[in-house]
């Protein structure tokens, strides 16, 4: 099956949609340097570097999936939050982009911001364009007033030909799918209705609790690392319910995801894991502790910010992650190579989706359509 992919960044959710089985028909990307990550990994993909806004979608096509992570941006505290008032925001593209390719399926990708209550009724909107690509929305008047019109043509009588798509939206912390790291995604995920498409979002795999049992009840986390459990005198808690828990596997900690990758070092510069210098503890950026999931990773204003970027030992010292160790959190596979200075990376990988995340959410995704009989194109 066949996806195009917007706003590609550094190739997580391109990554993950190949390991799902779909094959890329372009990539579409502003970024210069995210540019040169996609062709130097991959010189078989199209890599088009350019505004979206310039495609002609429709040249694209056919394909069976549009995805994309619109940018985050507008929606982001890091970002000021301006949502549909900043001009970064990119949602009417991937709705035009559904629009024009019609898709049997789609999936965005955002930051949890999205959901905060002042988004509420332009997430609404974003849905909404979504189910009904064809219906025309006014440059003429405010986004306001477009909802209300969609909100109307919503609960009157639907045109049978029409195409219409069944939308809807979750929020997932990736930690809950095996990647060692706390980052909060929000999917939406449509179907085309004439597919009467079986799907649902996939169920968590993986939970604190079986951690804190593995950690503080059987011991089987120290074992798995040659290390003694901390003997400091903190009490560990197992929450009630956590024997529920025995099929699901322990959420993976900093300590998990750099195994086996040994201090960073100026000899192993090649390997995008080199040490580098400045990194301090201060409140509110304390960095992320070895045995638990990592703080999300963060892209900044002008190159990494302090503490959401840190490794913290257990003796309280801190140091800024390595490239590599970074693209570990992020579940790149280490023959993954990032084009830039360390800043310019740690951007890209910042801003970038998990790919064990994306895998799992395009892997349900493929399921489902795979098991739908062919069916012509409107």
């Amino acid at each position: 099956m066949r996806s195009l992919e917007l706003f590609s960044g550094a190739g997580g959710l391109a990554l993950g949609m190949e390991q799902a089985g779909f094959s890329t028909v372009a990539l579409i990307e502003r970024n210069t340097h995210a540019c040169s990550t996609l062709r130097l990994n991959r010189p078989q993909w199209q890599v088009l570097e350019t505004d979206v806004r310039e495609i002609d979608f429709s040249a694209l096509g056919p394909v069976e999936v549009v995805a994309g992570g619109p940018p985050c941006q507008p929606f982001s505290m890091g970002g000021k939050a301006n949502g549909y008032n900043d001009q970064r925001d990119m949602f009417p593209q991937a709705v035009r982009a559904v629009r024009e390719l019609r898709p049997q399926a789609f999936v965005f990708e955002n930051v949890r911001g999205l959901l905060r209550p002042c988004f509420r009724n332009y997430v609404e909107f974003v849905r909404l364009q979504l189910t009904y690509p064809d219906y025309p929305v006014s440059a003429n008047v405010d986004w306001e007033t477009n909802l209300r019109r969609l909100e109307r043509h919503h609960t009157s009588a639907r045109t049978v030909s029409e195409p219409v798509y069944e939308v809807s939206i979750h929020l997932a912390n990736a930690a809950d799918y095996g990647v060692p790291q706390h980052r909060h995604r929000v999917f939406f995920v449509g179907f085309r209705r004439n597919l009467n498409a079986r799907w649902f979002f996939p169920a968590a795999t993986h939970s604190k609790e079986a951690l804190l049992r593995d950690q503080w009840e059987t011991g089987v986390y120290w074992r798995a690392h040659r290390i003694p459990a901390p003997t400091d005198g903190v009490p560990r808690k197992i929450p009630a319910g956590a024997e529920l828990f025995g099929s699901v596997e322990r959420w993976r900690t900093v300590r998990d995801a750099l195994k086996g990758l040994g201090e960073p070092s100026l000899a192993r510069v090649k390997e995008s894991h080199w040490p580098q210098a400045g990194a301090k503890s201060y409140p509110g950026h304390t960095g992320s502790p070895l045995d638990e999931p990592a703080k999300a990773l963060k892209a900044g204003d002008h190159g990494v910010p302090g503490g959401e970027n840190m490794l913290r030992y257990p003796d309280g010292s801190v140091r800024y992650f390595s490239v590599r160790e970074s693209a570990r959190i992020q579940t790149f596979p280490d023959d993954w190579k990032l084009a830039g200075s360390w800043s310019e990376s740690m951007r890209q990988l910042g801003n970038a989706v998990p790919v064990r995340l994306a895998q799992v959410v395009a892997s349900s995704i493929f399921s489902a359509l795979n098991t739908q009989p062919s069916i012509v194109r409107v």
